[in-house]
């Protein structure tokens, strides 16, 4: 036992800062009074935490979770490069069981936190995208896997490099992405060609568009297609940021300043 308790000694050893990811009050207690400085990431700041990184997804990749957070805390001043930080994180309980030693700027940036920290578009229109995308690739439409392509924020400048497919359902309408009754409509047209066009407020300037920059310079993995191309291309050229549903693998991507900056599985969600 006391092997075990010099390795979990050398994991907290030098160690300068820690962040709690989504704890109980009780947990925040406890390690508030190690004096060291503590962060916490979470969905929102229930415990009211002095200092705290907003988490728009519950990752289910523990180590994405992990980067988001420490990306967080790093551009916020809450820890600074080459810091010893200690991460505890949920793993297969409902409160913390795991701990991750990690020395911040260890790592190539991801850009998963400027996605919707750094975007035009508001971080909670980013969310609701992003479900909408992710219900979509869980379910598909009528039982069949779909592609579809989000554009969010910087709508003027997106709508100027773009042209119309076909008739814009959402041309006199005020509705919102996040609303229920919206979400399914969008789920509904999806199975048309062309991008979702959504400002930076949510609201639903377009369907059926047909992007139009330029993919000179941009460079995506290997495998993907058109409608990612289009995507990476449209967000080096605008300040939106672009969410593509593949359907051929069903992952859903985020690009942000022309570059791939976040992969999901939806069967993780």
């Amino acid at each position: 036992m006391s092997d075990l308790r010099d390795l979990v000694g050398e994991m907290t050893d030098g160690v300068e800062a820690v962040l709690l990811f989504s704890p109980s009050g009780s947990y925040y207690e406890r390690v508030a009074e190690a004096e060291k400085p503590v962060v916490v990431v979470a969905g929102e700041n229930a415990i009211d935490a002095e200092h705290y990184v907003e988490l728009p997804l519950e990752f289910a990749d523990v180590a994405q979770r992990i980067r988001f957070g420490l990306e967080g805390a790093l551009e916020n001043g809450l820890i600074e490069e080459g810091d010893a930080v200690l991460c505890a994180a949920k793993t297969f309980a409902e409160d913390i069981d795991s701990l991750v030693r990690v020395r911040a700027g260890d790592f190539a940036r991801s850009g998963v936190y400027e996605l919707f920290a750094d975007s035009r578009a508001e971080a909670s229109v980013i969310r609701d995208v992003l479900e909408v995308a992710i219900e979509l690739g869980k379910k598909g439409q009528k039982g069949k896997p779909v592609g579809a392509l989000f554009v969010v924020g910087d709508a003027g400048k997106v709508m100027n490099k773009s042209r119309p497919l076909s008739y814009n359902p959402f041309e006199k309408s005020h509705v919102h992405v996040g609303d229920p009754i919206v979400n399914v409509m969008l789920k509904e047209f999806s199975r048309l060609d062309g991008a979702f066009i959504i400002s930076d407020s949510g609201k639903i300037v377009s369907a059926y568009r047909y992007l139009e920059p330029s993919a000179e310079g941009v460079d995506i993995p290997k495998g993907l297609g058109a409608r990612h191309m289009a995507g990476g291309a449209i967000t080096r050229d605008t300040n939106a940021v672009a969410i593509v549903l593949s359907e051929s693998d069903g992952l859903v991507r985020a690009f942000s300043g022309g570059e791939l900056v976040l992969e999901i599985d939806p069967e993780d969600y």
